[in-house]
């Protein structure tokens, strides 16, 4: 895949119905809730509009000069309509940045491997043989899939071809959006899937695993022999075996690992960490890196550290990245990936956060406001939405100042 491709993914992916560091629980995709599954929003209603009308028929005459039949744009258009809350989320974009380990209590949170390991055994004879086309283990390709939609559970309902019209003619990003748009069509014309059936995310992100349309048109292969590429299905096959195609095609190495925790010795002269320093299994080991658990670095890399956990990252972490391009977004792949197959969690403690507390004390805090009322809805120690609400609602109880935020006198408070 080339940058420009690259970039354009990434962007759709942390702006689509589920990203994941955007909400605790993804955003852009849709997610869960801390502790559960939240219902899905109702899809975007569409709203008359004379602008977006005139600029549809101005896009037609631009698709049909590329070779987009009369009956596909016909049927695309029939049901489509201008949405306004699709502008208002584009324009209402705020950067947010979880840390690491929130990042991963997240990604890999208990709800998510136990779903993650029903799905690995339902599926597993498909996995399997997906693996065995394109050379990416299966429990990689699942983690993606759990990462980008729940393992299917948050797929996303806006209409892709009413969402992308929307905010090509909104024209912020509008070159950008017409092409996905004119992809889309493509997508139709092929007959992989109806106007209906095609919705995802509202930056226009479809299916299982997420493609934007220009990826899909890529990369999405069918899996299943029944003539159509459909990522939509309650079937993942075709989602998963584009997945797999996708990172198959863009370096994957089979069997070396995406990296892994490991430990590093005292006195470690820290210049020797970061990104493209990578060094072999065997010199690592002769400056007294080990695994998380004691034994041997697995293979060759770099090795990342922010204070916490330090992890080797190999080749196939940087095959992670051409599907998204966020370091965070890698390792959490990865790691639910280990987790998937019954490996441990992090080992190394990443310390207390700006408030002084551990993670510990942040479960300890949600866990005792529930008992006490306020339901935080799960106790994973990511201060989200939900926390911060039931938080406000015990010091409006008891008389505090109502400030929304968790701090050790406030735990003290709950004990």
């Amino acid at each position: 895949m080339d940058g420009r491709q690259g970039m354009t993914r990434r962007w759709a992916l942390l702006a689509g119905v589920g990203a994941l560091t955007a909400a605790c629980m993804p955003a852009g995709r849709g997610a869960p809730s801390q502790g559960g599954f939240r219902a899905a929003d109702p899809a975007p209603r569409p709203v008359p509009n004379a602008g977006w009308d005139a600029w549809v028929e101005g896009f037609k005459a631009r698709a049909a000069g590329r070779g987009v039949s009369p009956v596909t744009l016909d049927t695309a258009f029939r049901s489509a309509g201008f949405l306004p809350e699709v502008i208002e989320k584009d324009r209402n974009q705020t950067e947010f940045k979880r840390s690491l380990e929130d990042y991963l209590a997240i990604a890999a949170s208990q709800e998510r491997v136990s779903l993650g390991q029903q799905k690995l055994s339902q599926y597993g004879s498909t996995l399997a043989a997906i693996e065995g086309r394109y050379g990416v283990e299966g429990h990689v390709v699942a983690a993606v899939w759990g990462l980008e939609s729940f393992f299917g559970t948050r797929r996303g309902n806006v209409p892709v071809i009413s969402a992308l019209s929307t905010l090509a003619y909104e024209g912020r990003r509008g070159a950008f959006f017409e092409s996905q748009l004119l992809a889309a069509l493509r997508i139709l014309e092929n007959g992989d899937t109806t106007p209906g059936n095609m919705t995802g995310s509202w930056a226009g992100a479809m299916g299982h695993t997420q493609f934007i349309p220009t990826s899909y048109l890529e990369y999405a292969v069918d899996f299943t022999g029944d003539g159509r590429r459909d990522i939509w299905s309650e079937d993942p096959s075709d989602a998963l075996a584009s997945t797999a195609a996708y990172l198959s095609r863009s370096g994957w190495t089979r069997g070396l690992p995406w990296g892994g925790e490991v430990r590093l010795p005292a006195g470690f002269n820290t210049g020797l960490l970061g990104r493209g320093k990578g060094k072999s299994a065997g010199e690592w080991s002769a400056l007294g890196v080990t695994a998380a658990n004691g034994g041997p670095v697995p293979a060759g890399g770099s090795i990342i550290s922010g204070g916490g956990p330090a992890f080797l990252l190999t080749q196939n972490f940087n095959v992670i990245l051409r599907y998204n391009n966020a370091e965070n977004y890698a390792i959490g792949v990865g790691h639910l990936s280990d987790r998937l197959l019954g490996r441990p969690g992090i080992q190394a403690s990443f310390g207390p956060d700006a408030t002084g507390m551990t993670i510990a004390d942040r479960q300890d805090l949600q866990r005792r406001l529930t008992a006490a009322g306020f339901d935080t809805e799960g106790s994973d120690g990511v201060i989200g939405a939900k926390t911060k609400a039931a938080i406000s609602a015990y010091q409006a109880s008891q008389g505090l100042p109502v400030t929304g935020e968790p701090s050790l006198d406030l735990l003290r408070r709950l004990r």
